[in-house]
């Protein structure tokens, strides 16, 4: 199983992506995801910047994927995205069905991304079609659905076509809205935001009355409030996923990445998740919960 890093998806300073990235260069992770996922507003590193910084990881041997955005609002977004579809060098990671269709019609080998709902192997025959080479599960689905879902792809006989990723660690994103509930946390319209979240590193966490953290608030994101860990179920997973996903939301998301690492190789053993730490989608409970 390979392990990857995928892209940012919390607003940093341009000088802080760069320092990160530079560092994960030496880090175990085998792919890394760039670009904004979330917001187009977000500015600190423009598409010359991103690509920039893949070409100077790719030199290092590690694979590198330009990250679509989730949701696109605007003809500048669809600009930039075909920029990116068609910069005839770096595979993409499609967050929309609009990116699948751009890279179909010119016949570009790409990533699902966990924002496109795929739920069954039907659509994954549609998308293998079209030109996808590795599937990224959405977020909430869990290890027996996946396991369902592949053995339909096998009656199919689409298995061998295309690579299962899981996002493995990290704030998970559960919604996205045309709203910003950044802004809206700062009593700001999202047409004059100030890129407040840049603000919120990590995201802006919301809690019940009673104190328990149950979201993240990061632009139109809403993320799950429990870090989702998955690094116990790896030695399982390995028997039917092929890459594993480190979300990063700090500088220390590169000692996730080593942490992972020894887990696959057997120098890690299985360890009691803290109590902000989840695992719950991956057996079919509720996300906050965790399967000892």
């Amino acid at each position: 199983m390979k392990l990857s890093l995928g892209p940012l998806l919390y607003y940093w300073e341009k000088n802080k992506v760069e320092e990160f990235y530079h560092q994960a260069i030496n880090s175990d992770a085998e792919i890394i995801y760039l670009g904004e996922t979330v917001c187009s507003k977000r500015r600190e590193l423009k598409p010359r910047d991103w690509l920039e910084l893949a070409d100077e990881i790719a030199k290092s041997g590690k694979e590198v994927v330009i990250s679509t955005m989730a949701l696109l609002q605007s003809p500048t977004e669809v600009k930039i995205l075909r920029q990116y579809c068609e910069n005839g060098h770096f595979s993409i990671e499609a967050n929309d069905l609009g990116a699948v269709q751009i890279l179909s019609e010119n016949k570009v080998p790409f990533v699902c991304g966990p924002a496109i709902n795929c739920y069954n192997a039907s659509v994954l025959k549609l998308l293998t079609n079209k030109g996808m080479y590795r599937w990224v599960m959405p977020v909430e689905l869990s290890k027996d659905w996946l396991i369902r879902t592949l053995d339909d792809c096998e009656k199919l006989g689409i298995r061998d076509q295309f690579e299962v990723e899981v996002f493995a660690h990290g704030h998970m994103p559960l919604a996205y809205s045309a709203r910003c509930f950044t802004a809206r946390s700062e009593n700001k319209a999202k047409d004059d935001c100030e890129l407040c979240c840049i603000k919120y590193p990590q995201g802006r966490i919301t809690t019940t009355q009673e104190g328990q953290e149950v979201f993240v608030l990061n632009g139109i994101q809403t993320q799950s409030g429990s870090c989702y860990n998955l690094i116990n179920e790896l030695p399982d997973m390995s028997e039917i996923v092929d890459i594993a996903r480190i979300s990063p939301n700090h500088i220390d998301s590169l000692q996730v990445v080593n942490e992972y690492k020894e887990r696959l190789t057997g120098q890690r053993d299985c360890c009691v998740l803290p109590p902000n730490e989840s695992n719950g989608f991956w057996y079919a409970i509720p996300g906050l919960q965790t399967q000892l």
